[in-house]
């Protein structure tokens, strides 16, 4: 077979599909904040800054009210390739009615969350065909949307800030058949990442159920199987130098950012070494059946823990129906920290 085989041409493409997915992010969000001041001071391209600036003025509140979901961009084969490199897989159980909208919480964090990315920011696995009438917006941080370029590439992807004014227009002020997906464990959940594992941190989080109750948004449980398989977390032995080094890192960007960081590694371009590539293990995200919420404009304590726990034992019978067929052994339990 030739080195330059169509087998080799599409693993090729798969690859780079997903090396290019996270420093495409980093690129779009640094180009603006280190060229905009130089071009400001120091060129005669100030004009150009100051029209960004200017835009980004006037466009300021769109990202927190539905923003602008790009079809096009949604359907780029690009995110099919990326797809077919683990490969990803969207599986519905039942059907979400465009009369309602959706808080559809993914499980679990993973250390990327690709699955959640892949299934509900682009069309590389036919949300609009499974979920038809649906217009699916994917939670992510606000700051993002706070640089431009940025916020115009991941807009046009359907991702939403999670934040209450945002997460309340698409539930409230912007008609039915929206579904805001949030990965509910976040970044903490993703230190408990690890190749099958079934715990997510779940208990203290109660906020995405208090905001259904506010707007009346039906809860739906979902599980991306799979997802702790991509990648294997390194932890360094007590009373080690990189172990203290970890551990600083770890508490200062929790501290300072707000965010949970951990060392991982995936698989290397050569066969068998380590790197940031993610190893090629499926993702399966099982979408499970909505929970009617009532509307209450002020709920209290007692019914906000009523539907969380409605909530779990939801999530729970759907792990446990599908995680033999999609890699758990039978007496695997999810566990709910």
């Amino acid at each position: 077979m030739s080195f330059f085989s169509r087998l080799d041409v599409q693993e090729g493409l798969q690859i780079l599909s997903v090396l290019q997915w996270i420093p495409s992010y980093i690129l779009l969000g640094a180009t603006p904040i280190l060229l905009m001041p130089y071009f400001l001071v120091f060129t005669k391209f100030w004009t150009l800054a100051m029209f960004f600036l200017a835009w980004l003025a006037y466009d300021w509140n769109t990202h927190s009210q539905g923003g602008r979901h790009s079809a096009w961009v949604r359907n780029w084969t690009l995110w099919k390739y990326f797809r077919d490199y683990f490969p990803i897989k969207l599986v519905k159980t039942h059907d979400l009615s465009p009369k309602h909208n959706y808080i559809i919480g993914n499980h679990p964090h993973g250390i990327v969350s690709y699955g959640a990315f892949i299934n509900f920011a682009t069309e590389a696995t036919g949300f609009s065909w499974i979920f038809p009438a649906i217009t699916p917006s994917l939670g992510t941080l606000e700051g993002f949307f706070w640089i431009p370029i940025l916020r115009e590439y991941m807009m046009s992807m359907g991702l939403s800030p999670v934040s209450e004014v945002a997460l309340n227009y698409l539930l409230a002020q912007n008609g039915s058949g929206n579904a805001v997906i949030i990965v509910v464990g976040g970044a903490t959940e993703a230190l408990l990442s690890r190749p099958g594992s079934s715990t997510i941190f779940l208990k203290q989080r109660k906020g995405f159920v208090k905001l259904a109750l506010k707007t009346g948004a039906y809860l739906v449980p979902s599980y991306s199987f799979g997802e702790n398989d991509v990648h294997n977390q390194k932890t360094f032995p007590e009373g080690t130098w990189i172990r203290f080094f970890q551990k600083t890192f770890q508490d200062t960007l929790k501290k300072i950012l707000g965010i949970s960081f951990c060392t991982f590694h995936g698989q290397g371009l050569i066969r068998g070494s380590w790197g940031f590539l993610p190893f090629n293990q499926p993702i399966t995200t099982v979408v499970g059946e909505p929970i009617p919420i009532p509307r209450i404009r002020k709920p209290n304590k007692e019914t906000v823990n009523k539907y969380h726990a409605l909530y779990i034992s939801a999530l729970c019978k759907l792990f446990d129906q599908h995680k033999v067929q999609y890699g758990f052994p039978e007496k695997q339990e999810l566990m709910v920290i």
